[in-house]
């Protein structure tokens, strides 16, 4: 592969120059550029790619990974193959490409060997779950869906709720000072601090969408304002001065989810304007329906009278005669 990417270096950068430059009949030119395609496809080069071997580069990454090389790693198809087996239904039409999604997504940073579960992550993984899911029409069905994304993925229900609510015990009353002063101190005694800690030490540490998610979540229960232009600075701040990471990603996924959250809060809405117009259809149709069995009972009480006053006339006019 290296030898490939060489190559084709040099022949852009050949064509390239050829572009800006007139043509040269000198044979030293073409000799000049010969020479320079054999130096760069030396035999060297191609030796050192035919003898690569799956990790066994000499780097820090294929030392520390290097014997997960030809593991079976399950694909994201048999994961979701897993969860429908799991789940036992079908999926509501409208939340199916979501949950494939979620599915597929999960399945992904799980399989990653660099991968490693911690609080904030599980707090942020039933964080989005809950977002979600929480108006799924079918009563009950929102947690067998999740049970089933755990299982599908190889991940343990118990402990992820176990660990998200030890992490929220432990924010609750904290202020966001508290939160930055445990994140920039990387002090195990406290869970932020062992994440942090871990973090800073692991020059491979890996983020994901969901330990960005666990991090807003974070930002709400210490009371800042949940919106998108109030959380970015912050979540740059803890993410690049805290623990030393690149923020850009998290600010990424901090932005989606707030944008998630306000298409479903918009649906919610809108659902509820509509229960509400149906709710008032049906009472007016309810007494519309009383109105009209009032009415009926009017007229037949109206009739009734006037069969038995009738009825009395005749029984007097039979008497006179």
């Amino acid at each position: 592969m290296q030898f490939k990417t060489q190559a084709l270096s040099v022949l852009a950068l050949a064509s390239s120059a050829s572009a800006f430059t007139p043509t040269v009949s000198n044979a030293r030119a073409s000799v000049s550029v010969q020479s320079s395609l054999s130096d760069s496809l030396a035999l060297g080069s191609v030796e050192d790619s035919l003898n690569y071997k799956p990790g066994k580069a000499d780097t820090a990454f294929a030392q520390r990974y290097g014997h997960l090389v030809g593991a079976k790693v399950k694909t994201a198809g048999e994961a979701f193959a897993e969860f429908t087996n799991l789940y036992g239904n079908s999926v509501n039409a409208l939340y199916k490409n979501m949950v494939t999604d979620i599915v597929g997504t999960t399945h992904l940073i799980v399989v990653n060997a660099r991968f490693q579960r911690d609080p904030l992550w599980s707090l942020g993984i039933l964080t989005a779950t809950d977002l979600l899911l929480k108006n799924y029409p079918e009563p009950g069905q929102a947690d067998r869906i999740v049970s089933a994304l755990f299982k599908s993925v190889g991940l343990k229900e118990k402990e992820i709720r176990a660990e998200a609510k030890m992490l929220s015990d432990w924010v609750e009353g904290k202020s966001k000072e508290d939160i930055e002063a445990a994140l920039s101190s990387g002090d195990e005694s406290t869970p932020l601090g062992a994440i942090a800690a871990k973090a800073k030490a692991d020059e491979f540490w890996m983020y994901s969408r969901y330990f960005g998610i666990g991090m807003v979540k974070v930002m709400d229960m210490v009371g800042i304002e949940m919106d998108k232009d109030e959380v970015y600075p912050i979540m740059e701040n803890w993410m690049s001065k805290q623990l030393g990471k690149s923020h850009l990603t998290a600010c990424n996924d901090s932005d989606l989810y707030f944008r998630v959250k306000s298409k479903l809060d918009m649906m919610e809405t809108m659902m509820k304007e509509i229960e509400i117009r149906e709710k008032k259809r049906m009472a007016e149709r309810l007494e519309e329906k009383a109105e009209q069995a009032l009415r009926a009972a009017e007229r037949e009480e109206k009739m009734k009278t006037e069969i038995e006053l009738e009825a009395q006339s005749q029984r007097e006019r039979v008497e006179a005669e």
